[in-house]
């Protein structure tokens, strides 16, 4: 893969965990993702390391993908907790390291958390370093602080009901790649007549709909999934090629319907 390429699509494990997390990866791997996305916070690191180590496709292949938890950002904590996720993964590397959430109210300076970020890139314990559920204003501070070409993406919610456009299109005015999590709204997107209508002219379905649209903003999208049909559906979604007006229709979705909205979330962008 080349320097700065993130697998496009790559596999969401979110809530998965146990032998269903190991039977979804093995799925994904065999369907042909190389992208493989967890979190500290999934708490199934340990999993997702078992089943990379026992896994024939090399590590050298996997772009593996963890974040830091807001409450270990305090510089010392970060680094801390990162060789626990590398243990944990078995693995001396990530491809790539996300802060998960900005430091709530910045109770930790966005340049300390970030520097301690760069250092452990520096430390080759991270190939790439980026950012998650960063707003307009927080990727510009982070640009300011790391400097450009450093933060390889900001990992946010993309789905048609939560299109993000303006966002969206800052990251990618930044050279920074976008990364679209919960692509398929919890579901929602199944239910939608727009796209059960696009879906029919394709003969597919609409979360195949949903994954060919966000490949076409350029955005890197990390579905889950625990069954074979919708794992191998999923990565085949990104041959389909949509019209100027079936984009524009599912342009009309957009509700601003916001699922990871947390306590401690940064004031969005409108």
């Amino acid at each position: 893969m080349t320097e700065r390429t993130l697998p496009n699509p790559g596999f969401g494990t979110y809530r998965l965990e146990g032998d269903t997390l190991k039977q979804s990866i093995n799925a994904a791997l065999d369907a042909g993702y190389r992208h493989i996305d967890t979190a500290q916070f999934y708490g199934n690191e340990e999993t997702v390391g078992e089943v990379l180590r026992d896994s024939s496709v090399p590590r050298g292949d996997i772009f593996l993908t963890t974040k830091v938890w807001f409450d270990r950002l305090e510089p010392s904590d970060l680094k801390q907790s990162v060789d626990e996720s590398l243990s944990k993964l078995k693995t001396e590397y990530v491809d790539l390291l996300l802060i998960h959430w900005p430091s709530p109210n910045d109770d930790v300076p966005m340049r300390d958390y970030l520097s301690a970020l760069k250092e452990v890139k520096a430390e080759g314990k991270a190939r790439h370093i980026g950012v998650s559920n960063f707003t307009i204003a927080q990727l510009d501070q982070a640009v300011e602080i790391l400097g450009k070409g450093e933060i390889l993406t900001n990992q946010i919610e993309v789905h048609p009901f939560l299109q993000n456009r303006k966002l969206v299109e800052h990251c990618q005015n930044l050279g920074i790649q976008v990364t679209g999590f919960m692509p398929l709204a919890v579901g929602k997107v199944m239910e939608d007549p727009v796209l059960k209508q696009i879906a029919g002219v394709h003969g597919v379905t609409p979360a195949e709909i949903t994954m060919a649209w966000l490949k076409a903003r350029d955005i890197v999208t990390i579905p889950s999934s625990t069954k074979q049909r919708n794992i191998e559906s999923n990565f085949k979604a990104f041959d389909i090629e949509l019209t100027e007006a079936e984009m524009a229709d599912i342009a009309t979705l957009d509700r601003g319907e916001r699922i990871a909205n947390p306590d401690m979330a940064p004031k969005w962008d409108e």
